[in-house]
Order: structure tokens, then sequence, then C-alpha cells
């Protein structure tokens, strides 16, 4: 982790405690990668793939484009968007994109597979996640130690959905083979599996809760769109959306990393000092799927667990990777640099 003084002499003295939580849902319903955003075909090309570019979790990437952020600072970037975050950490991974849009986590897991990524801008201090159960369950399903032969849904295999569903099954009592994990999607397939029946239960986000809710779909059984309720839920914050790259690449373009961090970070400052119907005005239309007070109550919902700076929460990667080692054989019995996980050194830089 490449830290201003200020934070590197904190590391030194061993008084700074980071620690984060993970979680790539997808609400997006979107398909696969299908082009989301371009800028104005000037300036420096950076493509950016985005677990779900309709999420509100996301929100920062398509509203930055929005805003003319990146063109003003001299960089064309393209957005991508993928249904599931583990979907845009392979793009990363396997060269297609220069960056992505998704949870923290992912670069943890990375490490142990041998893979040097590290978040960039951390968009959030909590998951932005919420577990959901069917109406029908509401009476039978009241807590996480209910989820013993349950069908529970997930965005994806691998996902960060995936990951906090069985931290919060082991953490209550109950183990990851006890329960079946099903993965479907964000949106209106998400919202299909819960009234159908598929699932009794399952980790969305927003705009899909909203939907839920307002369609009397189904219930909450955990909030964690706030840090509050992420402290409660996970026992810290939980650092989930974020910018996250190669960091080779990192280091060799630290000029363009450096405009990005610009960026994004004056879209956070932005988003804290407007409303919620402010911010769903700026977004693409579609977005609010013919409702746009619903979209913003959506936005509103979920804006808590955003940070002002994008920088990384104290104690966010060390939560993070108490809930990683809960239930993953890899993370748990390997040995992880947190401090190579992350960077201030951009956000710290920037107006």
């Amino acid at each position: 982790m490449r830290k201003t003084a200020r934070y590197a002499s904190l590391a030194v003295s061993g008084l700074l405690a980071l620690s984060s939580l993970t979680a790539c849902a997808n609400d997006a319903a979107s398909s696969t990668s299908a082009a989301g955003g371009k800028g104005d075909g000037k300036g420096t090309k950076v493509k950016i793939m985005v677990g779900g570019l309709d999420k509100v979790i996301y929100l920062p990437a398509m509203l930055t484009q929005r805003l003319g952020y990146f063109d003003s600072e001299g960089l064309d970037v393209e957005l991508l968007s993928e249904p599931a975050g583990v979907q845009a950490e392979t793009a990363l991974v396997s060269g297609q994109v220069q960056g992505a849009v998704g949870f923290y986590d992912h670069t943890l897991d990375l490490q142990t597979k041998g893979k040097a990524v590290e978040s960039v801008v951390q968009f959030s201090h909590a998951p932005g996640e919420v577990e959901v159960v069917a109406a029908g369950k509401a009476a039978d399903v009241t807590s996480p130690k209910d989820f013993r032969g349950r069908k529970l849904g997930v965005t994806g295999l691998g996902s960060s959905t995936d990951f906090l569903t069985k931290y919060l099954a082991v953490k209550n009592g109950v183990n990851v083979s006890e329960f079946t994990p099903v993965a479907v999607g964000a949106g209106p397939t998400f919202i299909a599996a819960l009234q159908q029946g598929s699932i009794d239960a399952g980790m969305t986000t927003d705009p899909t809760v909203a939907t839920i809710l307002d369609k009397k779909a189904g219930k909450i059984l955990l909030d964690m769109r706030t840090p509050e309720g992420s402290r409660e839920a996970l026992g810290g914050p939980y650092p989930s959306s974020s910018l996250y790259m190669r960091t080779d690449w990192v280091n060799g373009h630290k000029e363009t990393v450096q405009k990005l961090a610009d960026a994004f970070v004056r879209t956070l400052k932005w988003m804290s000092t407007h409303s919620a119907a402010e911010i769903a005005a700026r977004m693409p239309a579609d977005y609010s799927q013919g409702d746009r007070t619903l979209y913003a109550d959506a936005i509103k919902s979920t804006l808590p667990m955003f940070t002002k700076d994008g920088v990384m929460p104290e104690n966010g990667p060390e939560t993070v990777e108490k809930v990683l080692k809960a239930f993953n054989p890899n993370i748990k019995n390997a040995e992880v640099d947190l401090e190579k996980t992350y960077t201030t050194e951009f956000v710290e830089a920037a107006g």
C-alpha cells in the first residue's frame, strides 16, 4: 500500500488498522459485456469494466462520465458492463481492460492466486448489500441462523455476494455445505427467482431492493447499506466498491491513474453535496426503469455507503480479510499482505 507521509508514518508505528469486507453483487439487468458509456474520443484511452453499470453501488463510474469529469481530466474512458464483479475481475486480469469497478475483496483473493492488483480509489466503506427474504418465507427465515437447508440467491458463484452470504452463514453457525447458493444475477432475474420460489432469500443491491419492496415480493432481513449496518453484520467497516487495477499497470501509468483518481474523487465530493434526486437526474434515463422517484429513493438508501474522498476506511482491509478467512480455505491458509491490496497515493494527491 503506497500512502502519503501521514499514512505511512501511521503504518510504521503500527497505529493504522485497516479492514474491509467484500461483495460484488450485480444489480445490473444487463446481459454480458455491453458498452456502457464512452468519452469524447479525445485524450488518453482507458477501458474500465464495471460489475453492473446500473447498480447503485457502482454509481460513481457512470456519474463521473455523465458529469464530464473524465473528459475534463484529458481522459477518454470507455465504461463496459458485466453482470457480476467476478467477471469484471477476469477481464482485468486478462488485460482486456485497464481498470475494474468492483468489490475490494477481489484484491485479496487475487493475491493468493499470484496476481497483484490494488484498489486505487475506494468508493465505499460499507457493502451496500441487502439480504432479502421472499415474502412467503419471511416468517421462517428471520436471521442467518435460518439459512440451513435454504436456497440463497447470489449474483454469481465466486462473487462478493457469494462471499458475504457464506460469511453470514458461518458467523451464525451454519456450515457452507448446509445451504445451496444459487446464481440468479440481479434486477429482473433476481426478482423472478424470488417470486417463483427458485430461492428462499438472497443478497442484492439497489435498485433491485427498491423494486422488491415496491412489489412486496420480499422483506429486508439484513441491511448493509450503511456503515452502522456493516458494523452490525460484519463487525467493522466494509470497503466494497472501488476502482482497482493491476499493480504493474498502475506503476507504469501513474499520470493516467492520477487523472482517474482526480475525476472519481471529484465525483464523490459532488455526490456528498447533492440530493439523491439530483444524482438520479444525471444518470441515464433507462436506469430508473420507468420510475424516477423509486430510483431516487434507491439512491437515497444507498448513499450512506459512499466515501467523500476515496480513501480506504481505517480498519477496512482487516475486516475484509477476517470475513474471507472465515470460509475461504485459500485465504485462511495464506499470508495476505494487506498493504499491497490498496494505495492512497493518488486519492491523497487529488485536488
